[in-house]
């Protein structure tokens, strides 16, 4: 790209008229039609629906039309966010092709702010996944080493970004989805609270804990994004009505006097000794520039593996029973009944990791076996709540790995579903909690691959979690290092 990589800057140079949204749009998609040929991060693109939007913003511009706070970034979005354009497949045979008949309210948002959206990114089929190798078109792989991973479920996005084919993107988090591919690809991924950001829209695979958030290069076009899409839906039964801050005006709070929290428990066995490092020396640089550094204990945050992957796949098991073939998408031919019908579409669209949780999570609602393991599991969620609103009494941020290594070869642990769900650990308890946590890159290891730093704050925390974030960025050049096979574009 020639024009500035940042979200911050395309918007200035583009409300200037230094550099007009058309070109910028038609660099970023002759980018991503050189570059993702070998990573696989879109599903698709729509070049002139794009072009068209672009030449709308020029037209406004030229009219003296105040322009929107996005007005001419690209932008692209997980494909399991609705949209009128194109398709919406969530990575899924059984959801090609959907044409949604509305948009999400992320992308109303979006393109209220001037926003292009250039294509949808891939993931893991209905974000079950945590390296994008789930889905129906394949799997994404990482600009850093394209033999390796992107994480998941948003690798697309992730990629999408650390290749700089996009300055920004969307992807949704349900327990770990967007810090975990941010921290792979070295960029930078929000989870919001729960209730923040709206999810209408949203294909939903655990609806107590999915939650859509930005991705980018740098904390402040996070919290640009941020700005945009956070606020009260009424469509979303769960968006909560409260005020939202402007995150880029308070982004210049200093550290001097914040409160980091650290526990052991994200500090003990498995954990690389690379990651831990480069972990430590960022939480040891914020206490050099005035940080406290407060050890907290969060006691039932070993259970938050089984936990989540009761109530993840329980929630999943219900919201998947919708897709049965009947109104719309993939059905499969000349069924002989209604349940082979059912029976026969779900099996044959379906990927594999989808139909293990949908099993897991029906059996675990099943009649005998619901108060053993959901009903348990539900009071231990209680439990890591109330640990995190303890430790928040006497801290403002939490600081921890993001994952236990660095990015994994493709096929790694494919055939290896438990090594798959342990890539979480760091990461799902956020999502039990409903709280919010963010991904930044602290370091490179000795094979040259990004490490993650997660920040994680209370409940509707961000404004104080992403000036922490900000400040650790103005100190550290981690977030403006580029892949080899970029670096030179």
């Amino acid at each position: 790209m020639t024009f500035p990589a940042t979200t911050v800057e395309i918007a200035q140079v583009v409300a200037s008229g230094e550099r007009s949204a058309q070109e910028v749009v038609r660099e970023c998609l002759d980018r991503i039609e050189a570059t993702d040929g070998a990573l696989s991060a879109f599903l698709s693109c729509d070049r002139d629906r794009a072009l068209s939007c672009a030449r709308n913003i020029d037209a406004g511009r030229a009219k003296g039309d105040k322009l929107g706070p996005l007005a001419g970034v690209p932008v692209a979005v997980k494909d399991n966010i609705c949209t009128t354009f194109g398709v919406t497949t969530c990575g899924s045979r059984i959801l090609d092709p959907f044409h949604s008949r509305y948009d999400a309210h992320v992308i109303e948002r979006l393109e209220g702010a001037g926003a292009i959206i250039v294509g949808k990114t891939n993931l893991d089929e209905f974000a079950m996944g945590s390296s994008t190798e789930h889905g129906a078109s394949g799997s994404t792989h990482n600009p850093w080493d394209p033999a390796r991973v992107a994480g998941g479920s948003s690798g697309g996005s992730a990629a999408a970004v650390a290749a700089r084919m996009v300055p920004a993107a969307l992807g949704t988090d349900t327990g770990g989805s967007v810090r975990q591919p941010a921290a792979f690809c070295g960029v930078v991924g929000l989870k919001p609270t729960y209730g923040r950001v709206s999810r209408y829209g949203l294909v939903a695979f655990g609806s107590s804990l999915d939650q859509i958030g930005p991705i980018a290069s740098d904390v402040r076009d996070v919290a640009l994004l941020l700005n945009v899409i956070a606020g009260h839906d009424a469509r979303d039964s769960t968006s909560v009505d409260a005020p939202v801050p402007d995150y880029v005006a308070k982004l210049s709070q200093p550290l001097d006097g914040v409160r980091i929290g650290v526990s052991d428990r994200y500090f003990g066995e498995g954990l690389d000794g690379q990651v831990r490092d480069a972990v430590w020396a960022a939480i040891d640089l914020m206490h050099r520039e005035g940080a406290e550094i407060v050890p907290i204990d969060l006691p039932h945050m070993k259970y938050a593996v089984a936990c989540y992957y009761i109530i993840a796949p329980a929630e999943a098991s219900s919201n998947l029973a919708r897709f049965d073939g009947v109104h719309y998408g993939f059905r499969t031919g000349e069924p002989k009944d209604i349940i082979d019908l059912y029976v026969s579409t779900r099996g044959q669209a379906f990927g594999p990791e989808v139909k293990r949780r949908i099993m897991l999570g029906t059996y675990v609602l099943s009649s005998g076996y619901y108060d053993a393991y959901y009903l348990k599991a539900l009071k231990v969620r209680t439990l890591i709540k109330r640990d995190f609103d303890r430790a928040f009494e006497s801290v403002d941020v939490i600081a921890s790995p993001v994952t236990p290594t660095t990015a994994f070869r493709l096929g790694e642990k494919t055939d290896d579903p438990l090594a798959m769900y342990l890539e979480d650990i760091y990461t799902i308890s956020a999502n039990l909690a409903g709280i919010c946590a963010i991904s930044l890159p602290c370091g490179l290891d000795r094979q040259g691959l990004p490490i993650g730093l997660q920040l994680t704050g209370p409940a509707f925390g961000e404004e104080r979690l992403l000036s922490v974030a900000h400040q650790y960025q103005l100190r550290t050049d981690y977030h403006t290092k580029r892949p080899p096979a970029t670096a030179a574009a």
